[in-house]
């Protein structure tokens, strides 16, 4: 992260949900704003049509964690009484300019100050306009106290809230994400969390390490590295243990299934698990 400059991950990820709306319709995952608000040409991304299959497999996989993401708050809301939606590490991410839950759901969205100051930049230049109910909340994961920071935006510790959490773990520490892990679980007024995270190099088929390998030298090469994995076993144990009673994995064959409708073999891509958490 460079001061005044946003994270290129995050522009990354943008582009791929752009890309998905334009390439495949977006039939995973529907944004009517992941266009405009990139700025960019959707005939840009016509050229990718024909591209490496890893890049289509990346393509599905940020489409199908928002999908998930969103299907859980949906069901929060109206199931679950949820009243507050917590988006860590928002980026690009549009859910509060196209919010269905407008007088019923506060959003509050978490970024580093530079990334948050790219992003209204973005907004006024595509003209979308920013909600009554929505609060920027600036957080540094790896110096700040999240609770503390959301407090002073005024979060209500009362409320049910669900917070996502996507293309962000990777990137910290486990120190930090234990952290966020753990003050997420102690919300007073019960929390719901969706997060996507990656098994170490060594559990991915050998097939694609070649191209973890790739991603991982080009997002070390602008600064931000990936600095944590976990084994789903593990990770479940360590969210027991924080609290959480209500656990939903999906790696890449299992969002296939469940979106696509149809069995799959894929192995193990990088980064692909997106995965639920419920106090």
């Amino acid at each position: 992260m460079l001061e005044r400059e946003p994270s290129r991950t995050a522009f990354a990820a943008a582009a791929y949900r752009a890309a998905h709306q334009v390439l495949e319709q977006g039939q995973i995952f529907k944004d009517a704003l992941a266009v405009p608000i990139l700025g960019v040409d959707p005939e840009t991304f016509r050229s990718e049509a024909e591209a490496q299959q890893m890049r289509r497999v990346m393509r599905f996989f940020i489409a199908a964690r928002s999908n998930i993401a969103e299907a859980a708050l949906k069901r929060g809301v109206e199931e679950r009484g949820v009243g507050q939606l917590v988006v860590l590490g928002a980026g690009l991410d549009t859910f509060a300019y196209r919010n269905p839950f407008e007088g019923r759901l506060k959003v509050f969205e978490v970024d580093h100050p530079a990334t948050q100051a790219w992003k209204r930049r973005r907004l006024e230049e595509a003209g979308i306009a920013i909600p009554g109910s929505l609060v920027y909340a600036p957080v540094d994961f790896e110096r700040e106290n999240l609770t503390e920071q959301l407090a002073s935006a005024g979060l209500d510790p009362a409320a049910r809230t669900v917070f996502t959490w996507l293309g962000v773990t990777p990137y910290l520490t486990r120190d930090a994400i234990a952290s966020t892990l753990s003050q997420i679980a102690a919300h007073p007024g019960g929390s719901e969390v969706v997060f996507d995270y990656s098994e170490p190099r060594e559990a991915l088929d050998p097939a694609v390490r070649a191209y973890y390998d790739e991603r991982a030298a080009r997002v070390a090469a602008i600064g931000e590295p990936f600095l944590s994995h976990f084994v789903p076993e593990d990770l479940h144990r360590q969210l027991h243990a924080h609290g959480f009673a209500d656990i939903d994995d999906l790696d890449m064959p299992g969002l296939v299934t469940r979106l696509a409708g149809r069995a799959s073999d894929d192995a193990r891509r990088p980064g692909g698990h997106v995965l639920f958490a419920a106090t």
